[in-house]
Parts: C-alpha cells; structure tokens; sequence
C-alpha cells in the first residue's frame, strides 16, 4: 500500500512536553477500510473533545443545482493537448475509471466543473461504469471534437488511482503497466502536452454552475472514554504506522494510516492523551460523590493478553480501574453503581503486585534515543512489541495488559504506586492467619512497626521485627515461606519458616508495605525506581 507523497500534518499546537495535553491538530492521513482492502484520502482533526475525519468532497457554490451529486461538462477537443486530462482504472480492475490528470489552463481545467477523482459515468451518453479502461480511452478518443463526459467525484476513491502522473507502478514493463490500474491514459488521449504551448482560457459564463474541492465532516467520534488500538482485530499482530479510534458509543475510524513512523506515533501519542485528559475530568467529577476511602486514583482502557489453544495470544479489550481499596477489572468505563459491582474480577492493592514486562522507548519518535543510548539497538529490533505489564494477583495467578505508548504505561505505574501507598497508609496493618510448626498463628504487616507474629487465641505476640530487619526470604512457591530477619542486639540471622493458605498475596502484601513504608521516609524513592518512571519524567 503506497503511501508516499502525503504531506506532514499541520500542527495548529504541538506539546511542549509529554505531560502537557495536546488540544488542536490537524493532518492528512489515509483511512484503510478492511472491507473492501482500499485506502482513501482524509483529512484528520482533533481538538480536545473530538476526532474528526474529514472527506474531500466537489460541492458547487453557485449557478447550480446543488442537490445533483453528478455534473455534465462539455469538452471541445484542441489539436494540441486533447482534451487536457489523463484517466486510470477501469472495470478489469474492479475499480472506477477517475481522472487523475487535469492539465493546466487548457480544455478540462478551463471549465472549472472537472477535478482530479473523479469517476466518469458517461460519455456522449453511453454509460461506461462497467467499461475497461482501454475502452473508455477508446470512446474518448474517437468521440469527435466535442466531447460530454458525466462525473461523480468519488469521496472514497482509492488512494492508488490519485496518484500523480510518474508515480511507479507494479512493473517497468509497458504492457505490464497498461494492465495495471495505475496506468495513466494522459499520453494516448492528449499526445504530448508537456511542450506544448496552452490555449487562451476561455471565459466561463455567469450563469454556469461553479464548483470547488472541499474537506466535509464524514465522521466525528467523541473522545470521552475512547480507546486506541494499533492490534489487528483478534491477533497479537501490530498494525504498521496505522491505528483505529474506538468511540465509546461503538462508532470506530476504520484503520488510521500514516507515511511513517513518527507520524504515526505523533497522532497517537496526540489522540491519546486528549482521551486520558478527558478521563481526568470525568474522575474528578465522580470523586465528588465517593468518600475519601473510595475515590477512584486512575482508569483507562488496557488490552489484556489472553493464551489461545492454538498457542497464540487472542486481544481482549478491558476497562482498569483503581479505585479505593481494590482493583477493578470491568468490561466497559463505569456509569453507576452497579456497574462497578459487576466487575469482571476485584482484587486487594495490597495484595497486587504490578510488573513493567517492556519499555522500548523507541516507540515514543520524539524522545531522545540520547537518554538510554544502551537501548538504541534493542528498541530498534523490537519496535512492534506492545507495552506490557503484569498484575499478579493471588494464588500464583496473573493478568497481562498492554498500552499503547510508553507514558501510558509510566502513568499507569504511577497510578498503581500510589493507590497502594494510599491504601496501606489507610489500613495501617494486614494480618492472615498461618501455620508454624503444627501451630495456628496470626501474622502480622503493620506499617509503623513492622512484621510480627501471635498466637491465634491469646494474641500473644510470639516474636516482632522492624521493616530494616527483614534481610531476605525464599519460597517454595505453594505456601511456605521462610523469613530472614536480623536480631538487633545479637547481630545473627533468626529464620521464621510459616505456611500460607494463599502465600502469593502474603508476599505482595509484605512488598507493598515495605515500598509504601520507604516511599514515606524517601519520597523520592518511587519515582526513581524503574525506567518507566526516568522515561516520563526526563522526557
């Protein structure tokens, strides 16, 4: 699919950095429908509520009747130059016959009605939309010197037949490319005009109808709650410099494509954080009516990676939410309260623990490779890998999610080491039940003094350590433990061996208390710790 020759878009504002929203933009793209494999030219705009996807269109501004979508233009053949236009296509092909040359100042251009896409439906009165192109050259060539052609301009004509004059096709080869419906008629119906010198134009009357091109609104998709996807739909597949835009009311982009790269990851990054600001607004305005131990931290769409029986990953679109006390993993955004209490699955942030799976950072055009030149060579191999991270929940289980782009993925860090410090500082401390030596025990997490450990019935506390003392721990994975700790006054190494219904959501626990406890004394601690939280913030 050729897509060269488009133009860069025209930034009305451009970022000054990844954290600041993009509000406006705008820029030429082509929209691939995968129902019938074409590409069309279209014209994006975005603001800050709304992606719009523009069509050019010829709509007649005076004279006319404006509710024709077809015009009848009279064409006076001139010995030098033809009739001054160039056709591609034709019904071998399975597309229309369109203009794809009008020649400057001479015959087809002097009449102002004709434009290049459009379709040729007649000519002297014989229909010709099911004729090949070599007939419909044939017609317009022995039509005698005054030609009437019928037009339609096709809104959606593929992007291909657009293409200028000299634009390469399929093959070198001159019969090769006379059956191609890239092939440009110009030459056989107008002999050549590139030195010839063109006539006076001729002066159109007052009362004929004038037409002019024109980009018309075709589709405009609200951006609250939207998502993105780069993922061909049901595969792991990327899609190459190309995405799709999901409205939340079902109405969809068919796939965005761009010339490049950078192009591509411009828009993304654009739409994309157009979406997420309007997220925070509808978060801000929903914290009005929950209480302080509910207020909901971050949500957005993420796309779950699913294991398939034949093996591949199958793409599930899920709607993540942090909200309160738990995690919420629910189908679509939240409107009421219901909602949230059917939830797809709801986990303890304690007892979570997020994982970064991969950054490459080249995905992101304009961040500096300079920042992590270590990475250059690695990005560069594995550029379509999504980024991903990883909930691990309890019992030994997980959910693998990936975003779009990599300060998504930074935002969605944040988001999660912040609600669980929340959430620690607010429980204070967490106690399960264990087993240690054929004995019933209670252990303990507290955030202000440490891990301790009592009896089921009397409470005593059987043996207390500070966070500091916790020197290492190993596991077999099911549900024993065993735990380091270092006696302050003997200075040895004692080791506490104790059995866990559900060890995996002990062990996250006990990491998110020991990372909120550290965050509280080094705030600086957590926006230090990984590479996602350098690539947000150095950007």
């Amino acid at each position: 699919m050729n897509v060269a020759g488009k133009h860069q878009p025209d930034l009305l504002e451009r970022p000054a950095s990844l954290l600041v929203p993009t509000w406006t933009k705008t820029g030429l793209a082509l929209l691939y429908d995968e129902d019938t494999n074409n590409t069309y030219d279209i014209r994006l705009k975005l603001t800050k509520e709304m992606l719009t996807i523009q069509k050019q269109d010829v709509v007649c501004i005076g004279g006319g009747a404006h509710h024709l979508n077809h015009r009848t233009v009279v064409l006076r053949r001139q010995a030098t130059g033809g009739l001054g236009l160039s056709i591609k296509g034709g019904a071998e092909h399975k597309v229309p016959v369109v203009i794809s040359k009008i020649f400057k100042d001479q015959v087809a251009d002097q009449t102002g009605m004709l434009f290049i896409g459009d379709a040729v439906l007649q000519v002297n009165g014989i229909n010709v939309e099911k004729c090949t192109h070599e007939e419909v050259v044939h017609l317009l060539r022995t039509a005698g010197d005054e030609v009437t052609i019928t037009v339609r301009y096709l809104r959606e004509a593929p992007a291909f037949l657009k293409l200028p004059l000299g634009s390469p096709g399929p093959s070198s080869d001159q019969s090769s490319r006379a059956s191609s419906p890239l092939f440009d008629s110009g030459l056989h119906l107008n002999g050549n005009s590139s030195n010839t010198a063109p006539s006076s134009p001729s002066s159109p009357s007052a009362n004929e109808p004038k037409y002019e091109k024109r980009w018309l609104d075709a589709v405009s998709l609200p951006l609250s709650m939207a998502r993105v996807s780069r993922h061909k739909a049901g595969s792991d597949k990327l899609r190459s410099n190309s995405f799709e835009v999901f409205a939340l009311d079902g109405v969809c982009t068919n796939v965005l494509q761009f010339c490049t790269a950078a192009e591509s990851t411009d828009w993304l990054q654009a739409i994309s954080t157009n979406i997420n600001d309007l997220t925070q607004e509808s978060i801000k305005t929903a914290n009005k009516f929950y209480s302080p131990d509910e207020q909901i931290i971050h949500m957005g769409w993420v796309c779950e990676h699913l294991h398939g029986s034949d093996a591949n990953q199958i793409q599930n679109y899920k709607f993540l939410a942090l909200k309160g006390s738990s995690l919420f993993i629910l189908r679509g955004p939240p409107a009421s309260a219901s909602d949230w209490a059917q939830a797809e699955a709801t986990f303890n942030l304690c007892e979570v623990l997020f994982k970064v799976h991969k950054l490459w950072i080249a995905e992101d055009c304009w961040i500096q490779m300079k920042l992590y030149p270590g990475l250059q060579q690695d990005c560069e191999l594995r550029d379509n890998e999504p980024f991903c991270f990883s909930v691990l929940v309890g019992h030994g289980h997980s959910h693998c999610f990936s975003v779009e782009l990599g300060t998504e993925l930074a935002l969605w860090e944040k988001a999660f080491q912040r609600a669980v410090f929340m959430e620690v500082q607010r429980v204070g401390s967490k106690t399960y039940m264990c087993s240690s030596q054929g004995k019933i025990l209670c252990f303990t997490i507290d955030f202000e003094s440490g891990f301790s450990c009592s009896e089921s019935i009397s409470k005593k506390v059987i043996w207390r350590y500070k966070f500091s003392q916790l020197k290492g721990s190993s596991d077999d994975g099911k549900t024993r433990v065993k735990l380091l700790f270092k006696n302050s006054e003997s200075k040895q190494i004692e080791m506490k061996e104790l059995e866990f219904a559900n060890l995996t959501a002990v062990l996250h626990c006990i990491h998110s208390f020991i990372a909120a406890k550290v965050a509280s004394v080094d705030p600086l601690f957590v926006n230090n710790q990984t590479i996602t939280r350098k690539y947000m913030y150095n950007s």
